[in-house]
């Protein structure tokens, strides 16, 4: 990792489980709407988005009850340790550090505030992140929160071109409601981006 770095994480820790804990904790007591859960995931794409790299979204239904939001900006900052070693930026298991102890964070198209990706990591009981960057890709699995094995390295598909890929499924404990094409294409539709919803049979 890279001590000392902080954007909008602390890129200190890969996972910060004392933090994962607690959301499943919270999730147990008032469980997190899926509707909710993907607008959070959908933020960090309408971010690229207004910043000129993503273009296109595309949310996807899979039968299995996961829910995959993937788009085509950069992808995920990706940054270089002493050795060399590339190192993700840790999204996924650690506080977004502009909401999360936020006063006043920002809020969703639900009109609930904007907490970060740890939020919807946390409530899954599993999650996948793809990042396809012009130096790279790589994968990375989470279970119940926090990450599996080492980032995987992904040769990059000249057909799909850079952006990130998150696909999660949801732990019915912890994470409410359901979505169809119809429920979900309404949700996003206020989205400053291209998004576009299917479901896979």
């Amino acid at each position: 990792m890279l001590p000392g770095l902080r954007t909008t994480h602390d890129w200190g820790s890969e996972a910060d489980l004392r933090h994962v804990e607690s959301l499943r904790a919270t999730a147990a007591r008032r469980p997190v709407a899926l509707s909710h859960a993907v607008l959070e995931v959908l933020a960090y794409a309408v971010d690229e988005a207004r910043e000129g790299s993503t273009t296109r979204v595309h949310v996807v239904l899979h039968p299995d009850g996961s829910v995959e939001v993937a788009d085509d900006g950069r992808g995920t900052d990706t940054r270089l340790d002493a050795t060399g070693t590339p190192v993700v930026k840790p999204v996924m298991a650690t506080p977004d550090l502009r909401f999360f102890d936020a006063a006043e964070p920002p809020l969703l198209d639900d009109g609930l505030p904007r907490r970060g990706m740890s939020t919807v990591t946390s409530v899954c009981t599993w999650l996948v992140h793809h990042n396809r960057r012009v130096e790279g890709g790589w994968s990375r699995r989470y279970e119940h929160g926090a990450p599996v094995g080492p980032p995987v390295v992904v040769p990059l598909d000249p057909e799909l071109g850079t952006g990130t890929s998150v696909r999660f499924r949801p732990d019915p404990a912890l994470v409410v409601g359901a979505l169809d094409v119809t429920t979900a294409s309404a949700l996003v539709a206020a989205a400053p981006v291209e998004v576009v919803v299917s479901a896979r049979s």
